[in-house]
């Protein structure tokens, strides 16, 4: 289903049917005490439909949520197309990750109902909506039937309405890191209702890291580092720059390809290669590029990872990652690898990568950022998007030469 079409979904069905709820909520919870969370919860749930990085901006949540339920089964809702990288990450068991086909609107109606009527049996304890302000992550936190609805409220943002129904329900904050925010809602299972505005929530410092990782031997380093070197010979003795000029499903979080070209040139020039990857659907843009660069240094890897796990491993055998804001940034700090993202339609101070191992690169032009959650991600800038243009390439080529020229090769580290 594309994107637009599931927006248009969300805004005019979607409220309808939160109103719809909201009413029903209201009148059969009128002589009931308002729901806590059990002192042994068994089952909660979290609702995680957003792209796969912010399922790492996520791995302090999922941590808190193991140290103070460790009785309690973790279940994970996300869309299909998402999965990998939970099950990579054993975040949860198997049994407890469920999925949406959001293909297509039938198969999507088809797991909602699936999928609700499968924790109406089981007797969820209480669910965790992450979603900003989607309509229907909304209304699956209701029709799971969990007693304990965990949530963010827009409180008077007009336009944003998404129901009166969930019942521990804390202020979307816009400025704080979106992994606070996660935390804040693990914070909010226990409260006595919805935070009450006047009252502080825990003080917490911003995430030392992910809490997450994926384990590799030495020998799958090693055998991955030889098969890289096997593939494309020109790497052999080379320091390695990966590159995802890629926008995603957001374009306008691209940095310019001739940016990317300028760098490329300059990182050859000095004797390093580059690699330019991405899905299959950004070949085209890697051979552009190739052709601007125009040296045999920079290899092609679009489509060469097969699996985040490869992905990772290709981080592994590699030295420096520039990317645009996106997954590979936040797959990045995963492991070793040093990372240089840019921001610019959305912000690092937000939903920058966790840990130390990254660099964010912003112009901080006035109308930068422009996508968040008030606005559906939708931006005013038509495409150009000079928040990333003014970003200059010869900058960001000089710190990557000085990064690169005091750090041992990682080969197989």
């Amino acid at each position: 289903m594309k994107l637009q079409t599931q927006r248009f979904i969300d805004r005019w069905v979607g409220q309808l049917l939160c109103g719809a709820v909201s009413a029903w909520v209201h009148l059969t919870g009128l002589f009931r005490a308002p729901p806590q969370l059990a002192i042994a919860p068994k089952n909660i749930l979290v609702i995680l439909l957003s792209e796969m990085g912010s399922i790492v901006l996520a791995g302090p949540m999922f941590a808190q949520l193991r140290k103070l339920y460790p009785g309690a089964a973790i279940h994970i809702l996300q869309l299909k197309k998402n999965q990998e990288v939970t099950k990579l990450l054993q975040l949860t068991q198997p049994q407890t990750m469920h999925s949406l086909d959001d293909s297509s609107g039938s198969a999507l109606v088809r797991d909602i109902l699936k999928v609700s009527l499968a924790m109406r049996r089981m007797g969820l304890d209480a669910v965790i909506d992450c979603e900003l302000f989607s309509r229907v992550s909304a209304l699956l936190s209701f029709t799971t039937g969990a007693p304990v609805r965990v949530g963010f409220t827009p409180h008077t943002q007009e336009g944003l309405y998404r129901g009166s129904f969930i019942n521990h329900a804390i202020p979307y904050n816009p400025y704080q890191h979106i992994s606070k925010q996660f935390l804040s809602l693990v914070d909010a299972l226990d409260s006595a209702g919805s935070m009450p505005r006047n009252k502080a929530a825990p003080i917490r410092s911003m995430p030392v890291d992910t809490e997450l990782s994926v384990a590799f031997t030495q020998d799958e380093r090693t055998a991955y580092s030889a098969k890289l070197v096997a593939d494309h010979p020109v790497r052999a003795g080379k320091k390695l720059v990966l590159m995802y000029a890629g926008g995603g499903i957001l374009p306008e979080r691209a940095w310019p390809a001739e940016h990317y070209a300028r760098v490329a040139q300059g990182l050859c020039a000095a004797g390093f290669a580059v690699g330019l990857i991405g899905l299959k659907d950004d070949a085209q843009l890697a051979k552009d590029l190739i052709k601007r660069i125009r040296n045999e240094t920079c290899i092609d890897l679009t489509g060469y990872t097969r699996s985040i796990r490869e992905l990772l491993m290709l981080f592994h055998a590699s030295d420096l990652l520039i990317t645009n804001d996106g997954g590979p940034g936040h797959f990045a700090t995963l492991t070793p690898i040093q990372t240089m993202v840019f921001f610019g339609p959305e912000t690092g101070k937000l939903y920058g990568p966790l840990g130390s191992r990254n660099i964010v690169l912003e112009s901080g032009i006035a109308c930068s950022p422009c996508l968040s959650a008030y606005n559906h991600r939708l931006t005013f800038c038509d495409g150009d998007n000079q928040c990333l243009k003014r970003i200059a390439p010869d900058p960001v080529l000089a710190d990557a030469l000085t990064f690169l020229r005091s750090q041992p090769m990682a080969t197989t580290a």
